[in-house]
C-alpha cells in the first residue's frame, strides 16, 4: 500500500487497522441502534454484552482460570502501583519489589506510601562495569512478603524478562502493561497481573487487572471503593462509569487477535520481528545495542547510531519514509523501535531497509 506510516511509538501506540475501520464503521450507529456505543449507559443490555464478551474473549486468549477475577479500570498502569499496594498490603504491610528501570522505581515509590518496601536489584554484577548486565534469577527474598512485584518489560530501556520469577508460596505480580497478549503465559504462576492498555490492549485511560480470588481481602480498611479490587470485582468493573469506549475497543482488539490465530501465533510473529531487527543491528558498525542478549525486548527496541550527532537527520528522513516515533527515551536517547503486536513486519522491514540506505549514505 503506497504511503504508508509505521508507527513505532512506545504509547499510546499503533492499533491493528482492522480493529480501527471497525471502530469508525460503528461510531456512529452501534449495533444499528443509532446512536455510538461510546452514548450507551454502561448499565443498558447493550453495553453489557459488550463488556462480558470482551472478557470472555480475554480469558479465552489468556486462559485465564475460574479464580481469578478480570478487572476493566481506569488510572492506566500508573493508577495500579498505588492500588495494588492498597489492596495486597493491608494485612501485611512489606513487599519485595524487583527493580530493572524506570517502571519498577516508579511502582516503588507507590508503595512505599503505605508499606515497607526492599528494593532488590534485578541484574546480576556484569563482569565489566561497562558491559551490559544480565537479568538475576534469584534474590533474598522475604517469605513474609505480601508479594514479589517485577515489571516483565522496561520500556524505557528496552529490557524484558524471557522467564517468570520463582517466588514459593509469596504470590508473584507483573506489571504486564508493554507485554500483554504479545505471548502466551501461564496465569496461574501469578497472584496478580496489571496492564495499562496503551501498548497491546487498546488506547490509553484504561487498565486490565487479573487478580486471584484469595488476594481480593488484603486490602486496607481505608482504601478507596473506587481502587478496591473487591468492591470493584463485585460491580463487575462498574461501580462508577467505567471507560466504556475504551472497554468497547479493547473488546475489537481482543477479537482481532482471536482472528490471528491467538497468542502463539502473535508470539511467533512478535518473536521474529525482534529478530529481524535485532539481527541487523547486531551485523552493523553503525548501530548498536547495548542490553544483554538475554535480557532484550520483543516490545520495544532501543539502538543507537555511531554518531549522536546524525541523530536528528535520521529522524526527519524516517518520518519522510513513513517511519514515525522512532525517538529514544529522553533518559536513554538514541532511538527506539517499539513493535507490538499491531505492527506487522512489514514495517519492521521497511526500518531495517531505511536503516541500511541510511547508514550507506552517511559512509
Amino acid at each position: 500500500m503506497e504511503n504508508t506510516v509505521y508507527n513505532f511509538s512506545a504509547g499510546p501506540a499503533m492499533l491493528p487497522v482492522d480493529v480501527m475501520q471497525q471502530a469508525q464503521a460503528e461510531f456512529c450507529n452501534f449495533n444499528n441502534l443509532g446512536v455510538s456505543v461510546m452514548e450507551l449507559s454502561h448499565r443498558s443490555q447493550d453495553f453489557i454484552s459488550v463488556a462480558t464478551q470482551a472478557e470472555q474473549d480475554l480469558r479465552d486468549l489468556m486462559h485465564i482460570p475460574d479464580n481469578y477475577k478480570v478487572l476493566f479500570l481506569q488510572g492506566g498502569g500508573r493508577g495500579q502501583f498505588a492500588a495494588l499496594a492498597l489492596n495486597l498490603m493491608g494485612k501485611n504491610a512489606k513487599a519485595d519489589y524487583i527493580v530493572t528501570g524506570q517502571w519498577s522505581k516508579s511502582a516503588i515509590a507507590e508503595a512505599e506510601k503505605v508499606g515497607q518496601v526492599r528494593a532488590l536489584d534485578g541484574f546480576v554484577k556484569a563482569e565489566n562495569e561497562q558491559g551490559p548486565r544480565a537479568l538475576a534469577t534469584e534474590w533474598d527474598l522475604d517469605p513474609n512478603a505480601a508479594f514479589v512485584h517485577y515489571c516483565i518489560n522496561e520500556t524505557v530501556d528496552g529490557i524484558e524478562y524471557p522467564f517468570i520469577p520463582e517466588t514459593g508460596d509469596v504470590p508473584l505480580v507483573a506489571d504486564m502493561s508493554s507485554t500483554i497478549l504479545s505471548r502466551p503465559v501461564d496465569v496461574t504462576k501469578f497472584g496478580l497481573i496489571y496492564a495499562g492498555a496503551q501498548k497491546n490492549i487498546g488506547p490509553s485511560g484504561l487498565a486490565v487487572v487479573i487478580v486471584r480470588d484469595d488476594l481480593l481481602d488484603q486490602a486496607f480498611p481505608n482504601t478507596p471503593a473506587i481502587m478496591d479490587y473487591a468492591a470493584l470485582a463485585k460491580a463487575d468493573s462498574m461501580l462508577n462509569t467505567p471507560p466504556t469506549y475504551a472497554w468497547y475497543l479493547a473488546g475489537l482488539v481482543f477479537k482481532w487477535l482471536k482472528r490471528q490465530g491467538g497468542l502463539t501465533v502473535m508470539g511467533e510473529r512478535n518473536k521474529a520481528k525482534a529478530d529481524l531487527l535485532y539481527n541487523y543491528v547486531d551485523a552493523s558498525d553503525f548501530y548498536s545495542n547495548s542490553v544483554h542478549p538475554e535480557a532484550r525486548s520483543w516490545m520495544n527496541i532501543p539502538f543507537q547510531l555511531k554518531d549522536d550527532s546524525l541523530n536528528e537527520a535520521f529522524l526527519a528522513q524516517a518520518k519522510a519514509a513513513g517511519l514515525v516515533a522512532l525517538k529514544g527515551h529522553r533518559l536513554v536517547g538514541g532511538m527506539r523501535a517499539s513493535v507490538y503486536n499491531a505492527m506487522p513486519i512489514e514495517g519492521v522491514q521497511a526500518l531495517v531497509d531505511f536503516m541500511d540506505k541510511f547508514a550507506k549514505q552517511q559512509g
